[in-house]
């Protein structure tokens, strides 16, 4: 599981943009059950997604298809690079920061920890 940050002022109308980046990006509608929002979607047999405290971040957990990572190659690859891609476009959309920016964002959390 990973907790996301939610850009500073961005989090009033994150519940509409996680339901909204389920259909936009993966094409898909989410279950929804306690307020976790689930999907399936290419090598992924679970993406779960909640709101933390106060809207102020997203949690995320996923689990991998092995049925897609057991395939050969040449025909997994292009959907791990899809669902990926997909999955990094989720997260800029919910979350308001780039990926770059999440990157900076956790190794400045990381070096706070040590």
């Amino acid at each position: 599981m990973q907790e996301y940050e939610v850009k500073r002022g961005n989090t009033s109308d994150l519940e509409d943009r996680i339901k909204a980046g389920f259909s936009d990006i993966f094409g898909v509608k989410p279950t929804v059950k306690d307020g976790h929002y689930m999907i399936s979607y290419g090598s992924m047999s679970r993406l779960e997604i909640w709101t933390g405290e106060k809207n102020k971040t997203v949690m995320v957990d996923t689990e991998t298809n092995a049925t897609i990572l057991a395939l050969p190659d040449e025909q997994a690859d292009p959907i791990i690079l899809d669902t990926n891609k997909k999955f990094r476009s989720y997260l800029d959309l919910i979350t308001c920061f780039t990926t770059k920016e999440r990157v900076k964002r956790a190794k400045k959390a990381a070096e706070k920890e040590e």
